[in-house]
């Protein structure tokens, strides 16, 4: 079986699966439930399944405009726009308190609804997919480092440099870098970058689970010092 595009496919790949070994980890290997701990298996399932899909894109779909190679396209910016919906949760459940949050959430649902809508029916542009995954990602990075000012919490430092890294993963890809001499293109690049940056978000989500933390009350006690 030969890839059309080897390098891209393959990191996909390689991506999906340890999107989906996270995934396991944190709704299987901990025994404490949260929202919090729920909206990041979402995060890293929908990740897994964005990425998986592409490296089925890459590696098996010549013609982009075939019928098939658009529906995967479809799902793949859908998958995308359910991690822009978990990264909404995981900063709002990081930042605010829990029915504050639950609120926060709602609204980032009618816009992931707004998302499917667009993908389906206006554009299936990849720009559609920054639109809508870039504000909660950024959003996410400002919840957990307003939470580390507020808690001083060091597993929540991992979260900010692993979405740090996505984020220059996101350049690396749009800028289309690549390392030439290791046969590797801009959005294979983009895959390892964005693997290392998923690593660190992780041990953020394992730490937090296994010390049985509830970050979701961190701003809120930070507040309430404040006022007093």
């Amino acid at each position: 079986m030969t890839l059309i595009e080897p390098d891209v496919a393959l990191t996909d790949f390689g991506l999906a699966a340890e999107c989906a070994l996270f995934a396991a980890w944190l709704h299987w290997g901990t025994l404490r439930d949260s929202p919090l701990r729920r909206w990041f298996v979402v995060l890293f399932a929908a990740l897994g399944v964005g990425a998986l899909l592409g490296g089925i894109t890459h590696g098996f779909f010549p013609d982009a405009q075939a019928h098939a190679a658009r529906v995967v396209w479809i799902a793949t910016l859908i998958a995308i726009g359910v991690a822009a919906l978990a990264s909404w949760a995981v900063g709002a459940h990081v930042l605010l308190a829990k029915a504050t949050a639950r609120w926060f959430v709602m609204a980032a649902a009618l816009l992931f609804a707004l998302n499917v809508a667009v993908v389906l029916c206006v554009s299936q542009s990849f720009l559609v997919a920054i639109a809508f995954y870039a504000p909660a990602i950024v959003f996410a990075l400002i919840a957990f480092v307003l939470a580390y000012r507020a808690s001083g919490n060091s597993a929540l430092l991992s979260a900010i440099a692993g979405i740090v890294l996505s984020l220059i993963a996101a350049v690396v890809q749009q800028t289309q870098t690549d390392i030439v001499a290791l046969g590797l293109s801009h959005n294979a690049l983009y895959h390892l970058v964005q693997a290392a940056g998923l690593l660190l978000i992780f041990l953020t989500a394992r730490g937090l689970a296994s010390a049985g933390r509830d970050p979701s009350r961190l701003h809120a006690v930070h507040v309430s010092r404040e006022t007093n």
